[in-house]
């Protein structure tokens, strides 16, 4: 087993071992939103990141009451583990990850290779949708110290107060040559470049090839 810094990380081995346990509640988030259905973690929620995780038409965060009404459907409590996977290395299931975060929920995992290695290691999946009893699930405070809005980065980038900028997108949509990525043509940006001063550390950079 892989040694990390916490245990954030959990391994495949960690999941097939508790992914069914009373406390645990596993949830699937694939930039693939048919993926889910082609088989997935016995007992794994699938959540949608286009019509799950984002308001409309704003497409802004869940606000409290959403997100707890997402997370109540599905019998999470605030002391449940929850455990978050997918595909294209956890892209989306590291954002549902954050969204937790940013609400306050303590215990959040996420699964180290994702869906990718999952099945890589012939392990097996489930066709079946799970149901579980609702709970009255509370989110907690929004912790503001994670997030950055435009005005505080516009702030920051006209004092020249030295604060480190990074934008995480391929070198491709940093230079301005694409607006969007090449998986998601539809999720462009009004404009071609990056925020003055950022600099490019692609998020690919982070994960390895085999997820």
């Amino acid at each position: 087993m892989t040694n990390y810094a916490n245990d954030v990380l959990v391994e495949t081995d960690w999941l097939a071992e508790h992914a069914k346990d009373p406390n645990v509640r596993v949830f699937e988030v694939d930039v693939d939103t048919n993926a889910y259905d082609q088989g997935h973690v016995a007992g794994a929620v699938g959540l949608n990141w286009r019509t799950d995780l984002q308001q409309h038409p704003v497409r802004d965060l869940l606000d409290k009451d959403q997100l707890e009404g997402l997370l109540s459907k599905q019998g999470v409590t605030p002391s449940t583990t929850v455990v978050a996977y997918g595909d294209n290395n956890n892209w989306f299931a590291a954002w549902f990850f954050w969204l937790l975060k940013y609400y306050g929920h303590k215990d959040v995992k996420l699964v180290n290779g994702g869906r990718a290695k999952w099945i890589a290691e012939k392990r097996p999946l489930s066709n079946d949708t799970p149901s579980y009893s609702k709970s009255e699930y509370r989110a907690g405070t929004p912790d503001a110290s994670i997030r950055a809005l435009r005005d505080h980065v516009l702030e920051k980038v006209v004092s020249g107060n030295g604060t480190k900028i990074v934008d995480v997108r391929s070198p491709k949509e940093y230079a301005g040559e694409l607006l969007a990525p090449e998986n998601l043509p539809q999720e462009g940006a009004q404009r071609g470049g990056h925020i003055p001063g950022a600099q490019n550390i692609p998020w690919a950079t982070a994960v390895a090839e085999d997820g």
